[in-house]
């Protein structure tokens, strides 16, 4: 008798161990296949780029795109343009104004000329952060106090020159230091800084702690969490504390990068709280764009790309195309993404141009635009920068030029 009450107990004991252990592998894949939940990445729960690299090695060449360098502090090696004697000021078409860029032994250096000499009067306002890897050009900004402005002189690629700053109230001859930056402007410009509540303005922020350019957790999510549960014993039955945008759903994956590149939007909770997994209609409000709306070719990519047939015949996002950890401006390189769905021979020019096509997709598909945002008075004149557009289809004069005005591509 008190042999079978042992076996019974034993036999009770295995089946309460295995219920146990049961519950226990079943809770460790409930909890790693919940939904990643990263929060936003402040100076407070940062780890750096450095830490990322550290394990995920093979993404180094990340530090050298322009979304990485797309605002830094001032160095010499920062600022692309010329501070060499002679080349460092700006001619206006007022006699009476000019302006100049300094490198000094503390930093360096915006100032206002203005009048004839010997009577004239300078403004002399300090770099604090370099806005633009430099690729199409940059923008400098100035702390006054706790408030971030705009400086009045910018550097543009195309005219390897100082240039008056784009945008509204730069007029060439006019000297203007009052251009207030606003959160929404350095969300997409940088990785956190810490707005204050301000009643007259928008633009007051905490400058320690600010972390610039876009960093690894800015598109992932804070480190810290991450970073514990990878040095973590537990790993395994802990679920993930950082977002993958790659292995998001398609809408996710366009939200990710709409939040910059599909148009200014209007905010609903306060800069840098997105992170990419979450709705992004949640954050921020991007008006629909109708189809016979004019878009410009800088800041709404997403809402000329959702236009191309390419998009709407396919399931294919941003990440189609772009590795956005490493730099990609080889034009016949980003034409060879074209070819993973398309041929040569498709294309209407094939017969007259045959394999010379090739890595000229882009060129003729989505040529450089000029934005219509971006536009620097000179004189009577403007510069507009060139960008290229993200609607994919047939461009006549593209075609025309390249043709000798008797070619017809693909889709005409």
């Amino acid at each position: 008798m008190m042999v079978r009450s042992r076996r019974s107990l034993a036999r009770g004991l295995a089946a309460l161990l295995t219920t146990a252990v049961l519950a226990c592998v079943a809770l460790v894949v409930l909890v790693r296949r919940r939904e990643p939940r990263p929060v936003p990445v402040r100076a407070a729960n940062a780890v750096g780029d450095s830490t990322c690299l550290s394990c995920h090695t093979d993404k180094g060449s990340y530090e050298g795109t322009a979304h990485r360098l797309t605002s830094r502090r001032p160095s010499r090696g920062v600022i692309a343009g010329s501070l060499a004697s002679g080349k460092n000021v700006l001619r206006t078409t007022n006699p009476d104004v000019h302006f100049r860029l300094d490198e000094l032994p503390d930093g360096f250096t915006e100032t206002a000329v203005t009048g004839r000499a010997p009577d004239t009067t300078m403004r002399t306002e300090r770099i604090a952060y370099v806005v633009g890897s430099g690729r199409k050009g940059q923008s400098f900004l100035y702390w006054h106090g706790d408030q971030l402005y705009q400086l009045p002189v910018s550097y543009w690629r195309s005219l390897d020159s100082w240039i008056n700053s784009p945008g509204p109230g730069y007029v060439d001859g006019r000297v203007n230091f009052d251009r207030g930056v606003g959160p929404r402007c350095l969300e997409c410009h940088a990785t956190w800084i810490e707005s204050r509540p301000a009643i007259t303005s928008v633009n007051e922020f905490d400058s320690t702690g600010a972390i610039l350019g876009i960093t690894c957790e800015r598109c992932h999510g804070s480190g810290q969490a991450h970073v514990a549960r990878e040095r973590s014993v537990l790993r395994f039955a802990t679920g993930a504390a950082i977002v993958n945008p790659a292995r998001l759903g398609r809408d996710r994956k366009l939200e990710a990068c709409g939040q910059c590149h599909g148009g200014l939007g209007t905010p609903k909770v306060p800069s840098f709280s997105y992170v990419a997994g979450r709705p992004l209609e949640d954050y921020l409000h991007i008006a629909r764009q109708d189809a016979n709306a004019t878009v410009d070719v800088h800041g709404n990519q997403l809402a000329l790309l959702a236009r191309s047939k390419c998009f709407t015949s396919s399931q294919m996002t941003c990440l189609t195309c772009h590795d956005v950890h490493r730099t990609q401006r080889n034009v016949a390189e980003l034409s060879g993404k074209c070819l993973s769905c398309h041929t040569e021979q498709s294309c209407g020019l094939y017969p007259t141009e045959g394999h010379a096509l090739a890595g000229r997709c882009v060129d003729c598909h989505m040529p450089l635009q000029k934005s219509n945002l971006i536009v620097s008075a000179l004189g009577s004149e403007k510069e507009q920068v060139l960008v290229r557009t993200h609607w994919i289809r047939v461009y006549q004069d593209s075609v025309s030029t390249r043709a000798g005005g008797s070619g017809r591509a693909a889709g005409s």
